[in-house]
């Protein structure tokens, strides 16, 4: 994780409303946060809590009801309407869980359809789809339709499509939802080494405890706050990010180190200096 790479996307008192009056529900509550480039932020939270109208906010496709907003230190939240299409067009992409794919368009297609004019013209919008599918292990894949694609290989085409633009946030909702666990983990490895690699700032929903394991970092959003009472640490044996209150413990030359179980604590228990040096 790059802790102190550039701030993409800030939220700084963010406040929804939803309705007026006794009906008024306060979606989210003056909220504080910010993604940098290089990190996979995980969002996790029951339902009802706000997630979705976090990433709506995040995303530029729903106005806060007070609070500011920047996205790659552009303030959102003073834009017109006209505007917002173009940031969300160059500045955000958008990984959904339902895959969100055209059906009658190709692989190839899929991806060259969201690019801005300047990219897609001629034969320059189409080799850089090609090299997106290749990156993603898709080079076989290009001329295949949805209906003939795997659930994983349907997310990556997404993911291709969501870096059409080259974009500095990448913004993922329930990504591992429709996939098994082999194939959500493939996804989720992706996202993190866009992160890492191509230093993007990647903020994901989910309910899915397994992507822990790829986070840089995971917040708690519940009745429209973050949680600030939740520490957390990554197990040095399965490299996963846990909570530290009544996480299995063990001290190790005057450093305190957190497992997600048992199994773990072993592991570490039996050669703690092979991974106190790899953490």
């Amino acid at each position: 994780m790059t802790q102190n790479g550039r701030v993409i996307l800030g939220m700084q008192g963010v406040t929804k409303i939803y309705g007026s009056g006794d009906a008024a529900t306060r979606a989210l509550d003056n909220i504080n946060f910010d993604a940098r480039a290089g990190e996979v932020v995980v969002i996790m939270g029951p339902s009802g809590a706000g997630k979705t109208t976090f990433l709506t906010i995040a995303g530029a496709l729903l106005r806060p009801t007070s609070g500011t907003v920047t996205v790659s230190g552009l303030n959102i939240t003073e834009m017109g309407e006209k505007n917002l299409p173009e940031v969300r067009r160059d500045r955000i992409g958008f990984i959904f869980q339902s895959f969100n794919l055209l059906d009658s368009l190709t692989s190839l297609e899929n991806v060259t359809l969201v690019m801005t004019p300047d990219r897609s013209r001629g034969k320059a919008g189409v080799n850089r789809a090609r090299e997106l599918l290749d990156m993603l292990g898709l080079s076989h894949r290009v001329k295949s339709l949805p209906k003939n694609l795997s659930g994983g290989e349907k997310q990556r085409v997404a993911i291709g499509r969501a870096l059409a633009n080259n974009p500095d946030l990448i913004l993922a909702d329930e990504p591992t939802a429709n996939l098994d666990s082999k194939r959500g983990r493939e996804v989720m490895l992706l996202l993190r080494q866009i992160a890492y690699e191509m230093d993007k700032s990647v903020v994901i929903v989910s309910h899915d405890h397994r992507i822990r394991e790829v986070a840089s970092r995971i917040v708690w959003l519940e009745d429209g706050t973050f949680r600030s009472d939740v520490e957390t640490a990554r197990d040095p044996v399965c490299n996963r990010v846990i909570e530290v209150v009544g996480a299995p413990q063990t001290e190790h030359i005057g450093v305190l180190f957190y497992f997600c179980g048992e199994q773990c604590q072993r592991i570490f228990a039996e050669n703690p200096t092979k991974f106190a040096e790899a953490g």
